[in-house]
């Protein structure tokens, strides 16, 4: 494309060639994470995670992505994105690259990461492995507490092919002989009960001084016979059929979307299929059988040198005490108010606090609600949950406080994908205790992270204000990197406030004054703030934007940063996952700066930076730039008004990650990534140096 004008029209960069696909960009990413398993620097039973870690992002890759476009593809229903591929180009391209990864993740399963753990004791066993003692010992163990849970199935005109649950380790049976209905040898299916143990941890006293597991489907196969009694068994092989996950409820035609959400649930597991994975002995003939079955195509097969479940190999990771081969572990920083017992609404009167998790506890929050759930000046507490984990401790706060007679608001999103019935359950949970739950709005997923609290104190009522990047869970506020503000600011209290009445009250559309949100100001306020820093480069004045974002694929927002680039703003951002974003293009985007940091912890914080002609302003957002994100869900960004905090985050978020050169990669024009080195100068990660800032 020729070089664009600094104050061309959005519409001069629809260019195909100027965007990214989604889809691939979302495949290279788990190619960086698939870097980290096979990185020799990282402990072993970290790659070893790393891993399983890329294998569950396919499956879900397949679940959702696939499923959508091989939905699109046979009814032929959707219009192709910025990149103008079409949905069978698309598949085609997806199946390329992914293959490619499935041959890096055996690859690296076999010829890497199982010597390496060899070598350090520990051994995942084959059949051909095993001594006579531990074949006695497993033997015994499928004879109690395997064999009286299996339910195998003969395939004949009475015994049709079942429907096999989504993800589920099955084993195709070959047999040979007759039946004791004198029938011939035939084909079974067996598939393994979800009750059962995927990996199986030996006795030590049999285990020669090491630490010894063996895969169920080892287990399986190696005493198949004793399922068929006076049969031969021929041959064994495993398979797994992925299938769409994608729930889908029609918001306008239902009267309770709880109820609708719940008999879609019911179903998900036995979905339209849209991946096969086989063993790689499977023969021809079997492989063939099941794809017709499953009413898949070549293209949707995909051959494993492994076990077909491999992500399963993470269960040992918590069974192995070896710290040498893990992350070493670190000490959360708590708030000083939380450690000395103080009130947490005195120390937010005072001055905002920032938490940079995992840095910092998630504590301090929990103990926030606490506070207020027991504080006899609160009033009312009004939250959103996301995602909010099993068992977790603020929704025992919250029962405790509308126990104590405190009115309790929580806006429970059921459609947080794959947590659907979590939060079911959560939402029942709530109810029963008295707290009043609202589901959110119509067709608008509620992603925003939000706790308000109204105390009565002398002088009146006082708002205060949790605002978050991440996710009310306090299991993943230890890998997750987020920001979360709390504050008194009366005018931020006051779009909370008003927030939460627009999602409770279905009110009509406000006007806030210090945040921004989705679907209504946030895009554009965003839009403006990319415009107004090339509107300074234009006037010759200093512009710059530096963004943290997860995923980046709205064409109008990259559009605008197309032209700002033009205009002459230096922009940099840091992308962990998909960007649609070319970088680099002479006359378009030779500005801009894309990396990508893969490390320890799962970057998760969205933070914006602007220039502004040398006052600038930082927000904070629950928001990805992504279509869904700005323009279909609900989402919060709010600014960091304390100069010291917002310094704290420009440093920690902004200049710390622009500045690593260890776990960062530079995303290039041709959408491929490299893995930044330190060549001359010093060795910079970011997330170990924030480990060291806060004494991890």
């Amino acid at each position: 494309m020729p070089a664009a004008d600094a104050g061309a029209p959005l519409s001069d960069f629809a260019d195909p060639t100027l965007y990214l696909n989604r889809e691939l960009a979302q495949i290279e990413f788990n190619m960086r994470v698939m870097a980290q398993a096979q990185d020799p620097a990282n402990p072993l039973l970290e790659r070893l995670r790393f891993l399983c870690i890329s294998c569950t992002n396919l499956d879900e890759f397949f679940e959702v992505r696939v499923a959508v476009l091989k939905h699109h593809y046979a009814f032929g229903d959707s219009q192709p994105g910025a990149d103008a591929l079409t949905p069978g180009e698309l598949l085609a391209r997806i199946r390329e690259r992914a293959l490619v990864l499935v041959k890096q993740q055996y690859d690296c399963w076999n010829d890497d990461l199982l010597p390496a753990l060899e070598r350090e004791g520990i051994r995942f066993l084959s059949r051909s492995a095993w001594t006579v003692k531990q074949r006695r010992w497993l033997q015994g163990y499928f004879r109690n507490e395997t064999l009286p849970v299996l339910s195998p199935l003969g395939l004949d005109p009475a015994h049709p092919f079942p429907r096999i649950l989504n993800k589920s380790l099955t084993l195709a049976i070959v047999l040979k002989g007759k039946d004791a209905f004198g029938h011939e040898g035939h084909m079974a299916l067996l598939r393994a009960p979800r009750s059962l143990p995927r990996i199986i941890r030996l006795p030590a006293e049999i285990s020669d001084g090491t630490t010894d597991f063996v895969f169920l489907s080892e287990l399986l196969q190696e005493f198949m016979d004793e399922l068929f009694p006076g049969m031969q068994v021929k041959g064994s092989y495993q398979f797994r059929v992925t299938r769409n996950s994608e729930l889908f409820v029609d918001d306008e035609e239902v009267e309770n979307i709880a109820i609708a959400l719940r008999d879609e649930l019911r179903g998900r597991g036995y979905a339209k299929p849209v991946r096969l994975e086989v063993a790689a002995d499977c023969p021809q003939a079997i492989t063939t059988m099941l794809k017709q079955n499953f009413e898949l195509d070549d293209h949707d097969i995909y051959r494993c040198e492994g076990p077909v479940n491999v992500s399963r190999s993470t269960a040992i990771y918590d069974q192995i005490d070896r710290p040498d081969l893990k992350f070493p572990p670190f000490t959360q920083r708590i708030h000083p108010a939380v450690l000395e017992g103080d009130s947490l609404f005195h120390a937010i009167r005072e001055r905002d606090i920032l938490l940079h998790h995992p840095y910092e506890s998630f504590v301090t929050v929990t103990e926030l609600v606490k506070q207020a759930s027991l504080d006899p000046g609160v009033l009312a507490i009004k939250q959103t949950l996301y995602r909010a984990g099993n068992d977790s401790p603020l929704v025992d706060h919250l029962i405790e406080a509308a126990r104590q007679g405190k009115d309790v608001t929580v806006v429970v999103e059921l459609r947080a994908r794959f947590d659907e019935e979590a939060n079911l359950r959560l939402a029942n949970r709530l109810q029963e205790a008295g707290v009043q739950v609202v589901y959110g709005v119509v067709g608008y997923k509620t992603h925003a992270k939000m706790l308000l609290i109204v105390r009565r104190e002398t002088g009146g009522l006082r708002r205060y204000v949790h605002l978050s990047t991440g996710n009310y869970h306090h299991g993943t506020s230890r890998v997750y990197t987020d920001f979360g503000l709390m504050t008194a600011d009366p005018e931020i209290g006051e779009d909370a406030h008003l927030l939460f009445l627009q999602l409770s009250g279905l009110g009509p559309v406000i006007k806030l004054k210090q945040l921004l949100h989705s679907p209504f100001t946030l895009h554009k306020g965003l839009m403006a703030k990319i415009e107004r820093e090339a509107a300074h480069a234009r006037a010759g004045r200093p512009a710059r934007i530096i963004a943290k974002i997860n995923a980046l694929n709205e064409p109008a927002v990259i559009a605008t940063l197309y032209r700002a680039s033009c205009a002459g703003v230096r922009i940099d951002l840091i992308v962990r996952g998909a960007c649609t974003l070319r970088p680099g293009i002479p006359g378009v985007s030779e500005n801009i700066r894309v990396r990508s940091i893969v490390g320890r912890f799962l970057e998760h914080s969205r933070v914006y930076w602007f220039a502004n002609d040398g006052t600038p302003e930082i927000y904070c957002s629950s928001a990805d730039w992504l279509d869904r994100n700005l323009l279909r869900r609900v989402e919060t960004c709010f600014p960091i008004r304390d100069p010291k905090l917002a310094r704290r985050v420009y440093e920690e978020a902004l200049e710390n990650y622009l500045e690593d050169n260890t776990q960062a990669w530079e995303l290039d024009a041709d959408g491929g990534y490299t893995h930044a080195q330190p060549g001359d100068d010093k060795p910079h990660s970011a997330q170990s140096t924030l480990l060291a800032k806060f004494g991890g």
